[in-house]
């Protein structure tokens, strides 16, 4: 029970099935012990109306004991069968009304499974041989509840299906159209490149103009420059030392010296 409230939980998450499920109500208690109604839905090969936990089975073994019998059956849902899970049979010819014999499940294999049998005799005559090949009429309520959990289940194996189809869809249309998104990517870049290549020749013309205006510059600068410079030259303001005189100085000094510069001696 926990597995089907746990799987009906998981599927109203999903939402809608592609799978043309079929809807039926149920109600459940809830861990506060309240009823609570929810939709389970099942695949399109499942059917509300049929019973599943009856189903017909033959005898194909069985051991010296009469405890353990290996049981044939063409309905492919024993397959859901578990170790442990109880089953109930009669023989084929037997009364319903009869008593029931009560088996559990050893083991399972493809379309076979193996039943331990508590009593042969509670379901049949106790002064008949109980053959190989004896058909049984099986009942299951494990097995009915195993199938609608598979068909819950498989719902949501095909709602992952479709989310895996619709990856791989876009998947393969990448690989297919990979030629082409290829020759896209390439002329973008190429346009890119080309692009990228006016611009660098573009910004090479103005590095040449700039350097020819910066030369230019340049000339000018150094000929104002020169232009300052003999200004500056030009209007410096010269201070006179009169102690470099020397005429000048000896008049101040108040010697005796002439008014007029004296001849120079002749060397001897």
């Amino acid at each position: 029970m926990k597995l089907t409230l746990i799987v009906m939980f998981i599927l109203i998450s999903f939402g809608q099935s592609f799978a043309a499920p079929l809807t039926i109500q149920a109600g459940k208690s809830d861990l506060l012990g309240a009823t609570i109604n929810y939709k389970q839905e099942f695949d399109s090969f499942f059917d509300p109306g049929f019973d599943y936990s009856r189903f017909f089975g033959r005898v194909t073994d069985k051991d010296p004991t009469g405890q353990i019998y290996k049981i044939e059956s063409e309905t492919k849902n024993v397959r859901f069968f578990k170790v442990g899970d109880y089953i109930s049979f009669h023989v084929e010819g037997s009364d319903d009304s009869d008593d029931p014999c009560r088996a559990y499940v050893r083991d399972v294999e493809k379309e076979f499974f193996v039943i331990y049998v508590e009593d042969i005799r509670t379901c049949w005559r106790r002064d008949a041989y109980f053959r190989r090949g004896s058909r049984l009429r099986m009942t299951s309520e494990k097995l009915a509840q195993r199938v609608r959990d598979a068909s819950l289940f498989r719902v949501l194996l095909l709602r992952r299906r479709k989310d895996f189809f619709t990856q791989l869809n876009g998947i393969n249309r990448f690989v297919w159209s990979f030629e082409q998104q290829k020759v896209q990517v390439a002329a973008e870049y190429d346009r890119r490149i080309a692009e990228m290549q006016s611009q660098k020749q573009k910004a090479l013309d103005q590095l040449l103009s700039k350097k020819a205006d910066q030369i230019r510059l340049q000339r000018e600068l150094g000929q104002n420059l020169d232009e300052i410079d003999n200004d500056l030259e030009f209007y410096r303001i010269e201070r006179e030392e009169l102690a470099l005189d020397r005429w000048e100085h000896d008049h101040d000094l108040g010697l005796p010296v002439g008014d007029r510069p004296q001849q120079a001696k002749a060397k001897p």
